[in-house]
């Protein structure tokens, strides 16, 4: 067993030590296939320590993905220029920064979008996830203000951009956009058209 000096668990922060523990498994493992009785064992906690706060694995991957949409939304945010800009310019950084996220948190992002953190808790429903779409929503709404986006149902709007650049941070992350195929430029190239089909 690992001595109290290595273990994350401190001053009685158990369920903040169980879900760093996840996370860290999750990153080595590059999957959730983990039991919570390894993740205790990892922790330095009793076997029984993570149902103190976790019925069961489902509620603690739902809990995973709620944290990966809370960094998600903050990467997104984080990637708005600090200066007033374009909305062509806001757009593009804020579709790469996603992209960059999938790209450095591959397992993490797969958990949030699949099924297995849905079984506890509708995680897509909830108000976290909700508003890391919700600053979508907010540069779409934008758009349309400025007149630089055509006036259509924002949430529909919102829901393509979204639907397009998951898509494309999925082809991404699997190595399915190569140059040879697609061009240097592939990842800006979709995204342009997809601004371009968008647009006013």
């Amino acid at each position: 067993m690992q001595d109290d000096a290595k273990r994350p668990y401190h001053h009685g922060d158990l369920r903040r030590a169980i879900i760093e523990t996840a996370m860290d498994m999750l990153h080595e493992d590059k999957g959730w296939q983990f039991t919570l009785r390894e993740v205790a064992r990892r922790a330095g906690v009793s076997h029984a320590a993570p149902y103190k706060h976790f019925p069961d694995k489902a509620t603690l991957l739902a809990e995973m993905a709620l944290l990966g949409f809370d960094r998600l939304r903050e990467a997104l945010t984080a990637a708005k220029p600090r200066r007033p800009s374009p909305l062509r310019e806001e757009f593009f950084a804020m579709a790469r920064a996603y992209v960059r996220f999938g790209i450095s948190n591959p397992s993490l992002y797969r958990l949030m979008f699949g099924t297995d953190a849905g079984k506890a808790v509708d995680v897509h429903l909830n108000d976290r996830a909700r508003a890391a779409f919700g600053v979508v929503i907010e540069l779409v709404e934008r758009g349309q203000a400025e007149g630089v986006l055509r006036k259509r149902d924002v949430r529909g709007q919102a829901a393509a951009c979204w639907a397009q650049v998951h898509g494309i941070a999925l082809l991404t992350m699997d190595g399915l956009l190569p140059p040879e195929r697609f061009g240097p430029n592939a990842v800006d190239n979709a995204l342009t058209a997809l601004l371009e089909g968008l647009a006013n």
